[in-house]
C-alpha cells in the first residue's frame, strides 16, 4: 500500500495542510505581511532584491569621532581597523535620500549647520535624514537643523542600562533629543534601537513606550550585527548569541514594541522575509557576524 503524504493524510482528516502550520510561525508571517518598510529605508537599494549589489543610500560624512562608546558599535570597529570613511559625500548625483552620518556622531562637527544647508541647495529634491544619538541635541541647535528624518538611537529605558551600553551618562540628554524631535512635526521622528537579546529585551517595549509618550513617529528595530572586535564586549554585557542569530526571537521583540508605537523592522531584512513561508520564517537564522563594515559608496566632490 503506498504511504500517504502528510498533505494527503491531512486532508484525509479534513484538515487543510496549511493548518498543520505552527500557530506561532503563521503568526510571524502575518505579521511581516503588514509591516511597512521603516521611512529612512524607503528609496533604498536594499528592498530590491533582484539588485545582486545593493549599496546602502548616500551619506555625508562629518567624523568618525563620537562622545558614546557602545558596546556593538560598527563605527568604533571601523575607526579601530582603520576603514573609518574620511569626511565627505559618499553617493551619487540625484540621490532618493542622504543621511547624515552613518558613521561618528555629527552633532559632534560645528560643521553640522554648514553642511546640512549645502546638502539642501545641492540636491533640493532628496530627503535628508540625521542620524545621531541624540545627547547633544539642544533646542538651539535644533532650530538651525533643516531634516525631513531624524533617527535618535536608544538601546536602554533606564540610565543605567543606558551607561552600560554606550559607557556615556546620557540618557536623559537623549531622552530631551526624542522630546524635542517628538514636538517638532515639520520632520519625522525615529528612535533606533538594536536588538540585543540578553542585554535590552525588558528595556524595548519600555522603549517604544517612552518613545511614543514623547511623540516619537516611528521605532527602526534593528538586527544585531557582531563584528569580532565587540564580541568579548558583548559577552560580558550578557548577550545571548543564540537568540541574536534568530529571526524569530527579533520578529517577536518587534511585536511586544508594536502594542506601543509604529514599530518596523530592517527594510532589507523585511524583503527578505517576505518570501519566506512561515515555518522557514520560524526557524530560520541570519547571519549576524562579520569582521568590519565597509563602505560601497565612492566619494565624491
Amino acid at each position: 500500500m503506498r504511504k500517504m503524504s502528510w498533505e494527503e493524510f491531512a486532508r484525509s482528516m479534513g484538515v487543510e495542510p496549511q493548518r498543520l502550520e505552527n500557530k506561532e510561525a503563521r503568526l510571524l508571517k502575518n505579521f511581516v505581511r503588514d509591516l511597512k518598510f521603516p521611512t529612512h529605508c524607503q528609496g533604498c537599494q536594499g528592498l530590491d532584491l533582484s539588485n545582486p549589489n545593493p549599496v546602502h543610500h548616500p551619506s555625508y560624512e562629518l567624523t568618525p569621532a563620537c562622545n558614546h562608546d557602545c558596546i556593538f558599535c560598527y563605527s568604533n570597529v571601523a575607526v579601530k581597523l582603520g576603514k573609518a570613511p574620511k569626511p565627505g559625500y559618499y553617493g551619487w548625483e540625484r540621490p532618493y535620500a542622504i543621511t547624515v552620518s552613518q558613521y561618528g556622531e555629527p552633532l559632534i562637527s560645528p560643521r553640522i549647520v554648514e553642511v546640512n544647508k549645502m546638502l539642501r541647495e545641492r540636491f533640493p529634491e532628496a530627503r535628508l535624514d540625521l542620524q545621531t544619538n541624540g545627547s547633544l541635541l539642544t533646542e538651539e541647535l535644533w532650530s538651525k537643523l533643516d531634516f525631513d528624518l531624524v533617527m535618535i538611537s536608544l538601546d536602554a529605558a533606564s540610565r543605567e542600562k543606558h551607561l552600560k551600553i554606550t559607557n556615556a551618562d546620557t540618557f536623559e540628554n537623549v531622552v530631551n533629543a526624542l522630546r524635542i524631535v517628538g514636538r517638532d512635526k515639520s520632520a519625522r521622528s525615529v528612535v533606533r534601537t538594536i536588538f540585543m537579546p540578553g542585554i535590552n529585551d525588558e528595556d524595548i517595549p519600555r522603549i517604544a513606550e517612552l518613545a511614543a509618550s514623547l511623540g516619537i513617529d516611528e521605532m527602526m528595530l534593528q538586527p544585531l550585527t557582531i563584528h569580532e572586535l565587540n564580541v568579548e564586549r558583548l559577552r560580558k554585557a550578557g548577550l545571548d548569541f543564540e537568540r541574536a542569530e534568530s529571526i524569530r526571537e527579533y520578529l517577536k521583540a518587534a511585536m511586544e514594541a508594536k502594542k506601543y508605537i509604529d514599530v518596523r523592522v530592517s527594510g532589507c531584512q523585511l524583503a527578505i522575509y517576505r518570501t519566506m513561508d512561515p515555518l522557514t520564517l520560524f526557524s530560520a537564522r541570519r547571519v549576524a557576524r562579520d569582521v568590519a563594515p565597509a563602505m560601497k559608496r565612492k566619494k565624491i566632490e
